[in-house]
C-alpha cells in the first residue's frame, strides 16, 4: 500500500445507502461528522488494485449483509465487497445501548459519570472497529483510524436499517 493519506490510496467520497431511512438527530450528527472526518483524513486501498485511487465508497445493507462498493474517483468501478454483518451484532447491538445511555448523560448527569460511560463507549468502538479492520482483511487495507470512522458508518447503517 501506498503512504497513509497519499492520493493513490484514500478515499475522496462517502455516500450511505438513504433508502434505509433517516435516524435521529444524534445518530445523524455522528453519521456526519464521521463521513467529514474520513474524507479528510483515511487511508484506504483495496487490495490488489495497482492502478490506485482516489477511491470513492458506497456503504449500503443488502438482504441483511454490509455492501462496500468502492470506485476510482472518475467513477470506474474497482470492486464490491459483501461483508456479514453476523460478526458485529452484538457488538452494534451493545455500542447502541450505551450511546444511548452516553447521550442521555451529557443531558443530565455528572461530569464523572459521563466519563464513566464514554470510557465504555470508546472501548466498544475500539472493539467494533479491530473486527472491521479483521473482516476486511486481505479485501481493503485500512488504518485503525480509517476503521475506527468506517465503524461509525457501519452503526449508522445498522440503527437505520
Amino acid at each position: 500500500m501506498s503512504g497513509a493519506g497519499s492520493d493513490t490510496s484514500r478515499l475522496i467520497d462517502v455516500e450511505l445507502d438513504e433508502s434505509v431511512g433517516r435516524a435521529t438527530p444524534d445518530i445523524e450528527h455522528e453519521r456526519a461528522v464521521a463521513i467529514f472526518d474520513l474524507v479528510e483524513e483515511n487511508c484506504f486501498h483495496p487490495v490488489g488494485d495497482d492502478k490506485g485511487g482516489p477511491y470513492k465508497l458506497r456503504l449500503s445493507l443488502v438482504d441483511s449483509r454490509l455492501v462496500f462498493a468502492i470506485s476510482r474517483g472518475d467513477g470506474e468501478a474497482v470492486v464490491t465487497h459483501i461483508l456479514s454483518l453476523t460478526p458485529f451484532r452484538r457488538i452494534v447491538k451493545d455500542y447502541f445501548l450505551i450511546c444511548e445511555s452516553y447521550y442521555d448523560a451529557i443531558r443530565s448527569s455528572t461530569p464523572s459519570q459521563i466519563e464513566a460511560i464514554d470510557m465504555g463507549r470508546r472501548g466498544l468502538h475500539n472493539e467494533g472497529s479491530q473486527t472491521l479492520m479483521d473482516r476486511l482483511n486481505g479485501k481493503i487495507d485500512i488504518d485503525f483510524d480509517t476503521a475506527r470512522r468506517l465503524f461509525t458508518l457501519v452503526c449508522v447503517l445498522h440503527w437505520r436499517g
